[in-house]
């Protein structure tokens, strides 16, 4: 009876392992098919939030190329114009084979590649209308508006105190210096309308914006000679 026993305790715990580990190293087909359905539809997901990414960086592009092939023949159509009036041939204001062949190797990387150009031909014909606008002054047209219109109310301004102390070197304290320190008392008011009118002939505006005339400082210029001027002769005249 002792044996009966001990050989059915032995045999339980053999059976016991035994459909542990079938349990263990079974898989349930619907949950492993249920885990790969969940990861092609992660990564299809992923694929479509890229390819949406990428089109719609690629329409922004596209229409940011529209814009700016817009700016650039708005600018060169008046250019063009100017050009033939200024006497250049026709045949030179159309690109050569060679430039043709460049531009289209050059715009060959898609749509980045094209709006890249573009950019940098609205910035030579920027630079193009500062050229042409520039009348006489080429090198000008590129300064920043306070030194630009200094060229023009600094002479002004500074004719007719010069044209006193002239007066008063050679008159001395008489009556033509006297005249001379009369007569130039509207001439800084004088000196300020020419220059008003001479910077807007001299650097008129691009298409679509003002003349940079900056009054206070065309002002600033033009009065603060003819003050200095002026109450240095009173000075020596009265120290006379």
């Amino acid at each position: 009876m002792t044996g009966d026993g001990s050989s059915t305790t032995a045999a339980g715990p053999v059976r016991q392992r035994t459909g542990g580990s079938s349990a263990c190293g079974s898989t349930d087909p619907v949950a492993v098919a249920w885990a790969d359905y969940l990861a092609a539809t992660r990564q299809l997901d992923g694929v479509r939030r890229d390819a949406a990414t990428a089109a719609s960086e690629q329409a922004r592009t596209v229409q940011a190329a529209r814009e700016e092939l817009t700016a650039v023949r708005t600018r060169l159509a008046p250019q063009e114009a100017r050009l033939r009036e200024l006497g250049v041939p026709p045949m030179s204001l159309v690109p050569a084979p060679p430039e043709l062949t460049e531009a289209t190797r050059a715009m060959a990387g898609g749509s980045g590649a094209v709006l890249a150009a573009l950019r940098e031909a609205n910035r030579w014909a920027h630079g193009a209308d500062d050229v042409l606008a520039a009348r006489g002054l080429p090198g000008a047209a590129h300064w920043p508006s306070r030194p630009r219109n200094l060229l023009v109310y600094g002479p002004l301004g500074l004719l007719v105190p010069l044209l006193q102390i002239v007066a008063y070197l050679v008159a001395g304290t008489g009556p033509v210096t006297v005249l001379a320190l009369v007569f130039g008392l509207p001439a800084p008011a004088v000196a300020f309308g020419v220059g008003w009118l001479a910077v807007g002939r001299l650097f008129p505006p691009r298409p679509g914006e003002r003349v940079k005339r900056t009054p206070r400082f065309g002002a600033l210029v033009c009065l603060v000679p003819a003050v200095v001027t002026t109450a240095g002769i009173v000075l020596a005249m009265l120290a006379a």
